[in-house]
């Protein structure tokens, strides 16, 4: 049995690494993608008000949780597609966040999260089907752990590699929005 400080330094920790993963790559790529920017932004501000006390409540959560995945996702996978050509999917993509986003109030908890999870299921892969055909080895690796991410969410164990599921699927979202940073880089330095 694992005890309860445990859990909670296990949860703080992965939501300092996931903010502070998300706000190394708004800062570093505020220049070239003002969109993922944003999305990495909205990330970091959803890790940090789990931390905050006070403002942690489980409705807070859920509401930065929801803000964070049904517009900043979009929004990472946004330029991705934009610099690319495939302007259409880019706008689906965000326009369809943006419907979320203002439709959230109606769908209730369960329908919030079934559409949070195919929101982060369909940036992983739409991230990844552009990052094959343009071998951006980095957007694989972060189109990957985001599904990876979407997938653990929806298993109905509490725990996963003697880990609680929310911490995992965190350290999943750091490391594929470390990759999906670096796969923006790279992919300018090929356009330019």
């Amino acid at each position: 049995m694992v005890s309860k400080p445990r859990n909670e330094w296990s949860a703080v920790l992965s939501q300092l690494v996931l903010a502070g993963v998300s706000l190394h790559a708004a800062v570093s790529s505020v220049q070239s993608s003002r969109g993922a920017a944003a999305g990495f932004l909205l990330q970091t501000f959803a890790a940090i008000i789990m931390l905050a006390p006070g403002l942690n409540t489980h409705e807070d959560c859920l509401a930065g949780a929801w803000v964070a995945t049904v517009i900043g996702l979009p929004l990472l996978a946004f330029d991705f597609h934009w610099v690319n050509g495939d302007r259409s999917s880019a706008n689906l993509l965000l326009g369809g966040g943006m419907v979320l986003a203002v439709a959230g109030g109606h769908l209730g908890p369960e329908g919030c999260s079934v559409a949070g999870q195919a929101v982060l299921l369909v940036v992983a892969v739409t991230i990844l089907i552009v990052a094959v055909f343009t071998a951006n080895t980095y957007g694989m690796w972060g189109g990957a752990m985001l599904g990876v991410a979407g997938l653990l969410s929806r298993l109905e164990e509490d725990r996963l590699l003697l880990l609680p599921k929310e911490d995992v699927c965190r350290w999943a979202l750091a490391a594929g929005s470390w990759a999906y940073c670096r796969a923006l880089h790279t992919q300018r330095l090929q356009w330019e």
